[in-house]
């Protein structure tokens, strides 16, 4: 992207892919404040012109943002406008760094009826794209149009798009930033600049959460930052469920140390704390539960992995790795799709509304037949 801009040969339609949390978005602004600026470097946006100022402001008139929205108790026929307050003050509390759980939950927070909707980007949205673009340039320069997540642009929207992108206005840049750009039309692929966007490396992972937490130790920060695979957002998500996986490992723990003590020892004391086990564990919240069985199936992939003695593919905190440096060896072949079969049931039902109590329970008897 760099080399277009210094070639002044800039596509009018870009499509940013890679991973989740990597800096697409934080990317896409960056480029587009470039291509707007009044007194562009060699290598970057001058930062200080006003059209610099506005754009470090997200408030720059030829700068159009465009993401999946639903309706709600109070919005009956949303268009992105309805929401743009919501969606800057996001871009600025994470640097542009969070996903479509992360903005879903936001507005689940201040809308009503908002938290069981699917976001979408409407076909309305189309028309709003077009009239944005028919107005004069503020600037005399580039409109910019970035498109979060197109993949959740509705079918009539995308085909809608795709004719802006066959024809775009003069001095338009459309710039879309893709989780999965597989699902995207094919003939909108075709019509668009790819660029990938590389996984961070761990270094810049660790500068980047140690600069914002000064509690973080160095070696929190790497385990996080070699746990996250690339991933910003994902580190800073590890690092803030800190507290979260404690409790998550320590329920872990006890769970296959009692349902080994009862197979292998016969200690029926330990399948009376298996029985007190499922009762703390219902007691967690419905998303908690479901988080603590995510956990445990990781933990599971985790120490069978161990087994192969490759530490780099292994992706564990230090408390999680000494673990499973005395559990890994009771996680192998032949149980090892048993128990993640098992805790996916577990999973199903608590999404089903079973008796949570009933559903762990069952989940520790079943762990006694398959921790051998």
């Amino acid at each position: 992207m760099l080399e277009s801009l210094q070639a002044g040969r800039i596509a009018h339609a870009q499509l940013l892919t890679g991973p989740s949390g990597v800096g697409k978005m934080a990317l896409a602004l960056a480029y587009a404040q470039a291509v707007s600026c009044e007194h562009r470097t060699a290598d970057d946006a001058c930062g200080e012109c006003p059209s610099c100022r506005a754009f470090a402001q997200l408030q720059h008139p030829d700068l159009h943002l465009v993401f999946p929205i639903t309706t709600s108790d109070s919005i009956d026929k949303p268009v992105c406008d309805d929401y743009l307050a919501d969606f800057r003050d996001m871009i600025r509390e994470t640097g542009g760094y969070f996903d479509l759980d992360d903005w879903h939950n936001r507005l689940s927070e201040k809308y009503k009826g908002v938290q069981t909707k699917q976001l979408t980007i409407y076909e309305r949205e189309s028309g709003e794209i077009l009239r944005k673009l028919s107005l004069m340039s503020f600037s005399g320069g580039w409109k910019t149009v970035i498109i979060w997540l197109p993949e959740r642009m509705n079918e009539t929207c995308a085909n809608k798009l795709l004719k802006m992108l066959e024809e775009p206005p003069a001095d338009t840049l459309f710039l879309l930033v893709s989780d999965e750009p597989q699902k995207l039309l094919p003939t909108i692929l075709s019509r668009v600049q790819r660029v990938e966007v590389p996984r961070l490396s761990e270094d810049d992972i660790v500068d980047s959460l140690r600069a914002t937490n000064d509690s973080l130790s160095f070696e929190e920060a790497l385990d996080f930052a070699h746990m996250a695979g690339g991933s910003l957002l994902r580190a800073r998500k590890l690092a803030a469920n800190d507290a979260q996986n404690a409790l998550f490992l320590t329920l872990f723990q006890q769970l296959m140390r009692s349902a080994w003590s009862v197979g292998h020892k016969q200690d029926y004391d330990a399948l009376l704390t298996l029985r007190e086990w499922s009762q703390d564990a219902a007691k967690m919240g419905r998303d908690e539960r479901k988080a603590f069985l995510d956990y445990c199936m990781n933990q599971v992939r985790e120490n069978y992995i161990t087994n192969y003695g490759e530490p780099e593919m292994i992706y564990q905190t230090h408390t999680e790795r000494e673990f499973s440096s005395r559990f890994a060896r009771f996680v192998n072949d032949k149980n090892v799709e048993g128990l993640l079969g098992q805790f996916s049931l577990a999973q199903r039902q608590i999404e089903q509304n079973a008796n949570a109590g009933i559903v762990f329970f069952d989940l520790a008897l079943q762990m006694i037949v398959l921790i051998k």
